[in-house]
């Protein structure tokens, strides 16, 4: 019992959670809007470098942190699938079949007219632009740090920093994707996505699935902007 209590609220397993629930702890409280998740950002950005530092921690034990090589390749790695991931979340929505069925509730046509709070017309270009880099370089990464580094190992096994980063479980894989897919309204893309990265951070870790997202992100913040697709958001 003590080790169950210690995988989740042990220090680097409270870091590891804070900031994601930080994040969606807000998501009720504030509104929904571009003011709204600015706040969001910001609360999670300090609750992310709080936690930091104790991700960082060695353990007691002195264990040695598994280490992927190969850094350089796992980031290209990484925004390769992350270019790919942004494609395959964008492409299929132009389909109505697609929209009927593969999206939660409200799903217009991206190719039409969307009235949205984040426009820069409504909120102005400060808050717009707070929105992409904040959903990229912010949001990007604490899902991944929840959700990969955590939550996949977590599932493996109660000592989940002792769990292999390179380890594949079918069973903590499909969780892991599922419960991701969850937090969006796109489930298949997300399924698909928690599956991309997934992979990526199994075969060259926490960096370059991490990047796979934040690529994903941007992408898809700045075609949002350049093209006006603000039904994404």
């Amino acid at each position: 019992m003590r080790r169950l209590v210690d995988s989740i609220l042990g220090e680097r397993a409270l870091a590891a959670i804070a900031p994601f629930a930080v994040w969606m702890a807000l998501m009720p409280l504030l509104p929904a809007t571009a003011a709204g998740y600015a706040i969001r950002t910001f609360a999670t950005l300090a609750a992310l470098c709080v936690a930091v530092p104790f991700l960082r921690r060695r353990d007691g034990d002195g264990a040695p942190r598994e280490r992927h090589e190969g850094l350089a390749a796992g980031l290209a790695v990484g925004a390769v699938v992350g270019v790919a991931v942004a494609v395959a979340w964008i492409a299929p929505e132009y389909s109505a079949a697609y929209r009927k069925w593969f999206v939660v509730g409200a799903a217009p046509n991206p190719a039409e007219p969307y009235a949205s709070e984040y426009a820069p017309g409504k909120c102005g270009w400060t808050l717009t632009v707070i929105r992409v880099i904040g959903s990229a370089f912010v949001i990007a990464p604490v899902e991944e740090l929840f959700f990969r580094s955590y939550l996949y190992r977590r599932l493996i096994g109660v000592e989940w920093r002792d769990e292999s980063l390179r380890r594949f479980d079918l069973e903590a894989f499909a969780w892991m994707c599922a419960l991701f897919a969850l937090e969006h309204n796109r489930p298949l893309a997300a399924v698909m996505a928690g599956a991309a990265y997934g992979w990526t951070f199994i075969r060259f870790g926490f960096a370059s699935a991490a990047t796979a997202h934040i690529v994903t992100n941007l992408l898809l913040g700045i075609y949002v902007v350049v093209f006006d697709a603000w039904v994404f958001w």
